[in-house]
C-alpha cells in the first residue's frame, strides 16, 4: 500500500514502525508537504495519507482511520501568526503555500474571533521574504519551531482556538481511500496505532531527538517536550468534538464548501 507521508518533526513517532520496516511488509512510503498528501489520494497516487483536516471536506471516498491524529489540546508551537505590529493593525498576510489546514484555521480565527478582514496571499515559507510585504505571516511545521520569537509577535494558532471555543484542534489525520480500505488483508487502524505507540516510548522519542535536534538547531529535551506536551496524538471523543466544531466555522466562514461528514475504516478481524 503506497503511503503518502510528511518529513516534520511531528510525524516523527507516527512514522516509527514504518521507517524501520517493523510495521510489516507491503507498504511503500513517500514524503511531501501536507497540502500535496491529499492531492496524491484524489489522484490515486497513494492509498494512505496523513492529510490536513482542512482537505478531508474536499477529497470524496476516504475513510479516516480511528485513534490518531495531530492535535493540540494546548500551544502547539509549530502553527505560528508572526507579525510586528497587533492584531488589529494587520491588514495583509502571506500564507505558507504548504499549508490548507492552518489556512483556514486563520482565517476562522480573524471572522470570529478578532474581527478583521486582511488580505491573504501565497508564498513560499521563508519568514523575511513573507514580511518583506505583508504585515503578517503564517508558518507552519519546521519553519515556525525555528522563529525566533524575541524579535516579533507571535500568535499561536491552537491556542487561539482553544481560548476561542475550548475545544481541542485537529491538524491532521490518517486517511485510506474507501477501496483501499476495503481489500486491505489487515488491520490498518491497529497498525499504525501500534507505530504511534511505539514512536511515543521514552527510548524511541530519545532517538528522534538526537536527529531532530541538530536538523532544527533545537536542544533535545525541547524536541521531546514539543512531542509530548504541544502536540497531542489522539483522536479521541474531545479531539473530533473540535474538529467537527472547525467543520461547522469553515463552512460558515466560506473555506470549505460543506460540512463533511466523517466516515472511518472498520477494523479487520485477526487473520487466523
Amino acid at each position: 500500500m503506497r503511503i503518502s507521508a510528511i518529513s516534520y518533526l511531528n510525524t516523527a513517532p507516527l512514522m516509527w514502525d514504518f521507517e524501520r520496516g517493523v510495521a510489516g511488509q507491503g507498504f511503500d512510503i513517500s514524503y511531501t508537504v501536507p497540502s500535496q498528501c491529499a492531492v496524491e489520494l484524489r489522484e490515486g497516487r497513494a492509498d494512505i495519507g496523513i492529510i490536513p483536516s482542512a482537505a478531508y471536506a474536499t477529497v470524496r471516498g476516504l475513510a479516516i482511520l480511528p485513534g490518531v491524529a495531530i492535535a493540540a489540546t494546548r500551544a502547539v508551537r509549530s502553527i505560528l501568526l508572526v507579525s510586528k505590529k497587533p492584531i488589529e493593525q494587520i491588514r495583509t498576510v502571506a500564507l505558507d503555500n504548504s499549508s490548507l489546514t492552518s489556512v483556514a484555521l486563520l482565517r476562522i480565527l480573524f471572522e470570529k474571533y478578532w474581527k478583521t478582514a486582511p488580505r491573504f496571499d501565497s508564498l513560499p515559507p521563508e519568514l523575511e521574504g513573507m514580511l518583506a510585504e505583508h504585515d503578517a505571516a503564517l508558518l507552519i511545521g519546521d519553519p515556525a519551531l525555528k522563529v525566533d520569537r524575541a524579535q516579533y509577535m507571535t500568535w499561536d494558532l491552537a491556542e487561539e482556538w482553544i481560548r476561542f471555543t475550548g475545544r481541542p484542534f485537529v491538524f491532521a489525520f490518517w486517511a485510506v481511500t474507501q477501496a483501499a480500505a476495503e481489500w486491505a488483508p489487515v488491520d490498518l487502524a491497529a497498525i499504525f496505532q501500534q507505530s504511534r505507540d511505539h514512536g511515543l516510548e521514552p527510548r524511541n522519542l530519545a532517538a528522534i531527538a538526537e536527529t531532530w535536534s541538530v536538523k532544527l538547531g533545537m536542544a533535545k529535551m525541547d524536541v521531546i517536550e514539543y512531542l509530548t506536551t504541544n502536540v497531542h496524538y489522539y483522536l479521541n471523543a474531545a479531539s473530533l468534538e473540535g474538529l467537527q466544531l472547525f467543520y461547522r466555522y469553515a463552512h460558515e466562514c466560506n473555506v470549505i464548501p460543506s460540512v463533511p461528514e466523517l466516515h472511518f475504516a472498520h477494523a479487520k478481524p485477526a487473520m487466523i
